[in-house]
């Protein structure tokens, strides 16, 4: 099998504004590609740009998927380690352009293998359940948004915080107030505090049954996570101080994490994505799988990966549901409430509506 033909798309979907601690999205900046081959079986891939975090945009993806495509022409796709090491000698970084090229492989070879992805990496059925996210907003508003979930079903809800501490500490008092004992609450600094406010929030936030943080402090304040961990009652999860397996094995052996957030955007893709949580189970640290602003192409790759990792006991995958304004996607995983289903097609099983990037302009580069 070669590789004949790729195709890369800019893929912007219209949002609600999306407000975290490092700035607001307006639109998901994200890119998709087609990997078609000779014996046609055509592999899809979607990564998400979110330059506040990974430093990366959706025009350095686009150019650095026009690049990667060249140098896969005419290449055996099955080979995805050669492949994949092939983007790694070309460029350091840009894990977030990467993960969609390693997205489109593993589906060729599940595809190959006539197999649900899921099932080609060696997984097998289970419930998958995500929680759902609330922007940063004024106290009152977040907690009215907390209600209106647990109206809904919702069971986990993950709060973003890192603005000005106090504000947070009031914005969890008000939500678990709205939300009662019985909902699952989790916290999103996204590298918002300083060392003191990090002390000062999770110290005044025990009160309230905050089932973990995520990421305290800027990823350059690493040395300071041993001793914020073994100060606070709160487990700390390492979110962009784990961009590779060889950040998590740093973090893990500094006791400086309780959990890692595993990102395909972050990792480069489902390579090493395996390779984290191998680390990460090795040494006893559960992990969440949690994304960027993906749709549901790159959310039921995102499932399928889960399906197949029990060292995966978190589930923040509700990024489709964060203020999309269109779902262009079609097949792949559906929600049931908050619990996400998937289908036994082979490979990722899904594919992105031609119509979109129609109705959007959106004219593919063709390698």
């Amino acid at each position: 099998m070669i590789i004949s033909s790729i195709e890369v798309y800019k893929y912007s979907i219209p949002m609600v504004p999306f407000t975290i601690a490092t700035g607001t999205m307006e639109y998901a900046q994200n890119i998709f590609i087609r990997i078609h081959t000779n014996e046609g079986i055509t592999g899809m891939g979607e990564c998400s740009a979110f330059p506040m975090i990974a430093a990366e945009t959706q025009a350095t993806c686009f150019e650095m998927a026009k690049d990667f495509a060249k140098l896969w022409k005419g290449k055996n796709p099955l080979k995805i380690e050669d492949r994949l090491h092939e983007l790694d000698l070309f460029t350091a970084g840009n894990y977030t352009a990467k993960s969609a090229f390693d997205m489109a492989l593993y589906d060729i070879a599940a595809q190959h293998a006539n197999m649900p992805l899921y099932r080609y990496l060696g997984g097998e059925k289970k419930k998958i359940e995500s929680d759902l996210t609330i922007g940063i907003s004024d106290p009152v508003s977040m907690a009215d948004t907390a209600l209106e979930f647990k109206k809904k079903g919702v069971k986990m809800i993950k709060v973003k915080l890192g603005k000005e501490v106090f504000a947070d500490i009031q914005r969890i008092k008000l939500i678990r107030d709205a939300v009662g004992p019985d909902i699952i609450l989790r916290i999103d600094a996204n590298q918002g505090w300083s060392y003191d406010d990090a002390v000062t929030a999770l110290t005044a936030m025990a009160t309230y049954n905050i089932q973990f943080c995520e990421q305290p402090m800027r990823k350059w304040n690493d040395e300071l996570l041993p001793e914020l961990c073994a100060l606070s009652s709160i487990p700390v999860m390492a979110d962009e101080s784990v961009f590779t397996h060889h950040d998590a094995a740093r973090l893990i052996k500094h006791k400086a994490c309780d959990y890692i957030n595993i990102k395909l955007a972050k990792s480069g893709g489902i390579r090493e994505a395996i390779r984290i949580n191998q680390v990460a189970e090795q040494n006893n640290i559960p992990c969440m799988l949690g994304g960027m602003l993906e749709s549901r192409m790159a959310l039921t790759a995102k499932v399928h990966f889960a399906m197949a990792h029990n060292n995966i006991q978190f589930y923040d995958l509700d990024t489709c549901l964060l203020g999309h304004k269109e779902d262009p996607v079609i097949g792949g995983v559906q929600y049931n409430g908050m619990e996400l289903i998937l289908s036994e097609e082979p490979g990722i099983g899904a594919d992105v509506d031609p119509a979109f990037f129609t109705r959007h302009n959106s004219v593919p580069c063709i390698v």
